[in-house]
């Protein structure tokens, strides 16, 4: 029984090789494609910075004690709503004295057009009680007295009139220029309290902190850095030498933190370049949907065409062999039989190819998409 257990073995053995060899024992031309030589598509990676589309730094406008910040770092505010506010004691104390003023000068001004109202009206060069003279009813004055002096030239009633207009009218325009500069006033001290909060200029992020509640501020001292994150931007400085291979609107492949793949498009190239650097900065759109925040760090492949295109070999990955250590594909002979090829591949050329740097040679037929199990010796028919 144990001789019979070993014969049967021995059978298995020798057929499963068969098994598994026969199907692949033929392989059909239509898989065999030719290795190709083309330009290189050489590309360099720059190294940038994720940011917001737009970012402001809020400064204080006025020396006072910071009262209140509307959130932390990471704070989404909308539009126009207070970010920083800083103390106003003072200000508020001021309008009040300038109201006050306002007030007063608003009722002298009141009191000067009813003066001279009264002047049109009642006329003071023409009161009966103007010159009671004589012992005589004030009356007679009016036709008497005032005629004769008028005739003797030491009186004109017309002058007279003349000068009580004017200094009524005087009167009012006094006191309308005493209401405007309370006005002023008043519009001024409202400007310098507008001046005591810092409000978001558009719906945006705090992306950072430079005060906290209760810090004394000067004119001109950061507050906050303020972004809008709803678009994100990444900012290259790209070589000078490789400028020229960008246009605004191409798309370019972007690796976010080393693992989101994504593109980006040129939206603006800066005119002027660094003189210290030889560098130009230039900013991509990225996509809305884009998972990326303020600050990480991204790579640029840039299109490199300044430099003098090299031939490649480019095969299909599909042609590699899979479940090996090393990268290798069939390569089918004179004889029309496969044979093992250790290849090196280099750079991802696109549309599901790459290239070869050693192994194979320009006009090398190879198999595409090898069956799984399929080795050297394998006829092509």
């Amino acid at each position: 029984m144990k001789t019979k257990r070993i014969i049967i073995k021995s059978v298995i053995c020798s057929i499963l090789p068969w098994l598994f060899v026969a199907p692949f024992s033929v392989l059909h031309a239509e898989k065999v494609v030719n290795v190709e030589s083309r330009a290189s598509s050489a590309q360099t990676v720059l190294g940038s910075t994720v940011i917001p589309y737009r970012e402001v730094t809020l400064a204080a406008q006025m020396p006072g004690r910071v009262v209140s910040i509307s959130g932390d770092v990471g704070t989404m505010i909308k539009k126009n709503q207070v970010i920083v506010k800083i103390d106003d004691d003072d200000l508020q104390a001021k309008r009040r004295s300038v109201l006050a003023a306002l007030e007063a000068a608003q009722a002298s001004l009141r009191n000067s057009q009813a003066q001279y109202t009264r002047e049109m009206v009642s006329p003071r060069s023409k009161s009966i009680s103007g010159m009671p003279g004589f012992g005589l009813p004030a009356m007679m004055d009016i036709y008497m007295t005032r005629p004769m002096y008028e005739m003797m030239g030491d009186y004109d009633q017309d002058a007279n009139r003349y000068s009580d207009l004017m200094n009524s009218a005087t009167g009012v325009s006094q006191a309308k220029s005493q209401v405007m500069q309370a006005w002023s006033q008043l519009s001024e001290i409202d400007a310098r309290l507008k001046d005591t909060v810092a409000v978001a200029p558009f719906d945006g992020m705090i992306l950072k902190k430079m005060v906290e509640v209760g810090d004394t501020v000067q004119p001109g001292q950061p507050l906050v850095k303020f972004g809008d994150v709803k678009y994100k931007r990444l900012k290259a400085d790209v070589p000078s030498i490789m400028v020229g291979n960008l246009k605004v609107g191409m798309v370019v492949p972007v690796v976010i933190n080393s693992e989101l793949k994504t593109e980006a498009r040129v939206s603006k190239i800066f005119p002027i370049a660094d003189p210290s650097r030889h560098t130009v900065t230039v900013k991509f759109d990225l996509y809305t949907n884009v998972n990326a925040s303020p600050g990480m760090y991204a790579e640029i492949s840039i299109p490199n065409r300044s430099s003098k295109a090299q031939s490649v070999l480019v095969i299909p990955r599909t042609a590699l062999l899979k479940g090996r250590s090393l990268d290798s594909v069939l390569r089918v002979n004179e004889k029309g039989e496969t044979e093992l090829r250790l290849v090196r591949l280099g750079a991802d050329q696109g549309d599901g190819k790459v290239a070869v740097i050693s192994g194979l040679e320009a006009g090398d037929r190879i198999i595409d998409e090898p069956p799984a199990g399929a080795k050297s010796g394998t006829k092509v028919e």
